[in-house]
């Protein structure tokens, strides 16, 4: 043992001697380690930082311990007295509204998301007003706004708006809202006002898509999933949904995990391609210390001592990079942050996640120890004498010597990959699939080194001689090459399909079926009034009308032997719908956009007197739904039973009206409920006549503006884009690392080769056309290769990460896969032109 540390002293004493604090020949170790640690180290702390706020604000983003919800039905006597046993009960409306101004043809309206609140608002946090109040619920006739609102109406700060039948005057602008995050999407600014105005805008009937919230605030040591589970099995027909401050808010945390998940994954890739310029950077600091080596292995030093020398040497420039990509990523929080701000409960400002830092720390000193050990146990392997001949290679047993130290870097780095993996499976699908791309390349370096021994090339010219000959001459670094340029040129058409398939469906596929407006809690009794008002103000256009309902799915199969749903633990992938209450309608004849799989639809006589359902088939599929299976739900409180009658497909695209369960009018039209609608406008429509029409005639409904909520949805997916792009721009710089590692490799044997050349008589213009062709050659071949590869990631990540059609605009694709294949050439010949400017005389008496 004091023979083994003695030996690791002497190491690191001669290391340190010989040690230049510029890195010359590691730098580029250096840069691959710092854009990988850099990666990882931002992504884990921002997604620690906003697990934390999660995790501590839980109270404060939920509005209290537990939220009780559901659709078109306030709490009943005794619902309510179970509430208030369990603690201090706040209750609420949330509800989509037009808020408008003016009169006669003058009225201007604009959609507010409408949340009536009660005296004990807010249970915890503070609601802030911009001139810094910290308030409650406003006096009757009076709102809270958002400031957006101003902005829509073109009103001032103490205006009077017209909510359903009733004037409120706009007292107070929202600065803070302490449950904005656990609200959820809106389709326009908030508007906050008492339980007393929302009744005296009498937009809450009977049908109405409101929801009614109650939060309740618990004692400290109470068990909150306990005591809300308990509470929704008390009332098991009600319709109840709750969440827990555990959970206040799962769209941000779904939109996290699926975030930190592929950011990660992209961190991974780019140490996995960086890693190959690592092995590339050690291989060529290693060649041009040949000469140092050889001499401390004629002075008496071991194979042990050498490896040892640099084994330090190597740490010391990795631990560099490292750190200063920790560093980096640690600075690059507040600005992610403010980038999600809105979106997640995150400030802008640092967050120290020690546990991220360490974890992206040791996956960059993984795979530096992975990828940095066979050149290192390979200058062990060489004899002096053998260091002393130029171009000597002595690694037969290279391979075999790394086995073991690969082997546990591999086994440490799937281990760490996969410890506390949000989805092992996908994590260890990754890592086989990195090994199988690396694979991949190398192979087709193999191939393309014996396709250039085959080809003719007489007849050529003797720069297309060289060139395609210096793919396969001993020593040639076509296996590298080929790696480098493929996950480059793999990674440019990747990021291209992916963008391009988010703009096209977001420019084309929406807008051209996407209907204008959207109209909400349209009363049944003025579907007929509402049809021919759209064909007064604005002929030609098109209107549809349906039934809108909320009901809760609580027990499906055959009727002797059915499951109910909340005996399901794991909730089949699919079968998202028996989560709580949907939207559910009823139909005589088959809905458009939708097609019969299986069964038969149900006839007019059938329909009208019997309880019959049709079921979308992604939630038919997971459940084993068959036609003639039961379906138990729940509306409005009352249990009821469907007999399956159909199974049909469902065209999500057409943002129109998609159900998963519609019925037959015989199963729910006798209860309470209001319709929704559509209005597709004619070439020419007046917009401003129609919309002022609408909020005057029917003030009690929404009516919603379609390109509001696309200009939304084309701002979430542009920040999607973005965000891709920047997080492949560090996958594509680590390429780009990797092409300069494998040239910088080659470097010494390709200056000997030059010079021999050179001596033979070619001129440098004959040598720089021989290393266009290579290059040439390579990035075309490897193209090909970079089309399938970047496609297949392409089509993964739409469809599996983003659940989008993936139809990518495939000439914009060959277009940046060319323009990329030819930047390579450019950067990989400007690259080895110092390789030309060698002299003979000198370097040959460096041989």
């Amino acid at each position: 043992m004091n023979r083994t540390w003695a030996r690791w002293a002497l190491a690191l004493r001669l290391a340190r001697r010989d040690f230049s604090w510029r890195f010359r020949g590691l730098r580029l170790l250096i840069v691959c380690l710092f854009l990988g640690a850099a990666a990882l180290s931002a992504i884990g702390t921002l997604e620690g930082a906003i697990r934390g706020e999660l995790a501590t604000r839980g109270q404060d983003i939920l509005g209290g311990d537990i939220e009780l919800r559901r659709y078109g039905q306030p709490a009943t006597p005794d619902e309510l007295a179970a509430m208030q046993r369990l603690g201090t009960v706040s209750g609420g409306v949330r509800m989509q509204a037009i808020a408008s101004v003016g009169s006669g043809d003058d009225v201007v309206g604009a959609p507010v998301q409408l949340k009536a609140i009660d005296g004990a608002y807010p249970l915890y946090g503070e609601l802030k007003l911009k001139d810094g109040r910290s308030v409650g619920a406003p006096p009757r006739g009076e709102a809270w706004v958002d400031p957006g609102l101003l902005d829509r109406l073109d009103i001032d700060e103490d205006a009077t708006v017209r909510l359903g039948e009733t004037q409120v005057r706009l007292t107070g602008l929202i600065a803070s809202e302490p449950d904005r995050l656990s609200e959820g999407f809106s389709l326009g600014p908030p508007m906050l006002i008492s339980q007393e105005t929302l009744e005296d805008a009498g937009l809450v009937q009977t049908g109405s898509m409101a929801r009614f919230k109650y939060r309740v605030k618990l004692p400290a040591d109470a068990d909150v999933d306990t005591l809300a589970e308990e509470f929704t099995a008390q009332f098991p027909i009600a319709g109840w949904d709750f969440r827990t401050r555990d959970r206040a808010s799962p769209g941000a945390d779904r939109l996290m995990a699926n975030m930190g998940q592929f950011l990660t994954l992209v961190g991974l890739a780019a140490l996995f391609i960086a890693g190959i310029g690592i092995a590339g950077a050690v291989t060529s600091w290693l060649e041009s210390r040949r000469t140092s080596i050889a001499t401390l292995k004629v002075l008496g030093a071991s194979s042990g001592d050498v490896m040892r020398i640099h084994v330090v040497q190597v740490v010391a420039a990795a631990l560099v990079g490292v750190i200063a990509g920790l560093v980096l990523g640690y600075l690059a929080v507040p600005f992610l942050a403010s980038m999600l701000e809105g979106m997640l409960p995150v400030e802008a400002r640092f967050s120290f996640d020690p546990l991220a830092l360490l974890r992206a720390a040791c996956f960059a000193l993984l795979v530096a120890l992975i990828f940095a050990a066979p050149p290192l146990i390979a200058a062990r392997e060489v004899t002096a004498m053998a260091l002393f001949r130029s171009g000597a290679n002595g690694r037969a047993a290279v391979w075999r010597a790394a086995a073991l130290p690969v082997g546990i870097g591999l086994a440490l780095l799937v281990a760490l990959v996969l410890l506390g993996a949000r989805d092992p499976l996908l994590n260890l699908w990754f890592m086989v699939g990195a090994a199988a791309v690396l694979g991949l390349l190398a192979l087709i370096g193999f191939a393309i080194r014996r396709l250039a021994r085959r080809l003719p090339r007489a007849k050529a010219s003797l720069a297309v001689r060289m060139g395609i000959s210096s793919l396969d001459r001993p020593g040639a670094p076509t296996v590298a090459l080929a790696t480098a340029l493929g996950f480059g040129l793999a990674a440019f058409a990747a990021i291209a399909s992916i963008q391009s398939a988010l703009d096209r469906y977001v420019e084309s596929s929406v807008p051209e079926v996407a209907p204008d407006y959207f109209v909400i809690d349209l009363p049944s009794a003025d579907v007929a009034r509402f049809g021919d008002l759209v064909q007064r103000i604005a002929p030609g256009s098109a209107t549809r009308a349906v039934p809108n309902l909320r009901a809760t799915i609580i027990a499906y199969g055959p009727q002797d032997a059915m499951t109910s749903v909340e005996d399901v633990e794991d909730i089949p992938e699919g079968a998202w719908a028996l989560r709580g209450e949907r939207g559910v309608t009823y139909a005589s004849a088959v809905p458009q956009g939708n097609t019969i799989v299986d069964g038969a639809w149900w006839n007019e006589q059938d329909g009208a007197t019997q309880a019959l359902v049709s079921v979308d088939e992604e939630l038919a599929r997971p459940i084993g739904l068959k036609i003639g299976d039961r379906l138990r739900y729940s509306v409005l409180g009352t249990e009821r039973e469907a007999v399956v009658a159909s199974i049909r497909t469902i065209e999500w695209d057409d943002l129109g009206f998609n159900h998963v369960l519609v019925f037959s009018p015989g199963a729910i039209a006798d209860a309470p409920h209001n319709f929704a609608a559509t209005i597709s406008l004619a070439d020419g429509a007046d917009r401003r006549a129609l919309l002022s029409s609408m909020v005057r005639e029917f003030p009690g409904s929404a009516v919603i503006e379609v390109g509001a909520v696309l200009t939304q949805a084309r701002d979430i997916l542009g920040s999607m884009a973005a965000a891709i792009l920047a997080a492949a721009s560090v996958t594509v710089l680590a390429g780009l690392a990797v092409l300069l590692g494998a040239i910088a490799a080659a470097r010494a044997r390709e200056t000997y080769e030059t010079v021999v050349l050179r001596v033979l008589g070619a001129s440098r213009a004959q040598v720089l056309g021989a290393l266009a062709v290579r290059y040439a050659l390579l990035a075309g071949l490897l193209a090909l290769v970079a089309l399938a590869l970047g496609s297949v990631v392409g089509w993964g990540v739409m469809t599996g990460l983003f659940d989008l059609p993936f139809r990518p605009d495939w000439a914009l694709v060959l277009s940046v896969l060319l323009g990329g294949a030819a930047l390579v050439i450019i950067a990989a010949t400007a690259a080895s032109i110092p390789v030309l400017r060698a002299r003979p005389a000198s370097a040959l008496r460096s041989l």
